[in-house]
């Protein structure tokens, strides 16, 4: 799935990314770690991975988006 960056803490490695239909979606840093990353600028396009649906999505990675 992709999504936008919207918030990024460096010091707690969590934060936010909206997917397409604007809604926001909370990560912590597991999902940020899982996907190997050192830094997250927001309007970045990212790659998420989750479980869940809806208000129940868990983002489980995080990673740059590559074409």
């Amino acid at each position: 799935m992709q999504a936008t960056s919207y918030t990024y803490d460096p010091e707690t490695r969590t934060g936010s990314v909206l997917l397409d239909d604007g809604t926001p979606v909370e990560f912590d840093a597991q999902a940020f770690d899982a996907g190997g990353l050192r830094l997250l600028r927001p309007g970045q396009r990212v790659r998420i991975e989750g479980s869940g649906e809806g208000a129940r999505l868990r983002i489980t990675l995080v990673t740059l988006q590559t074409f």
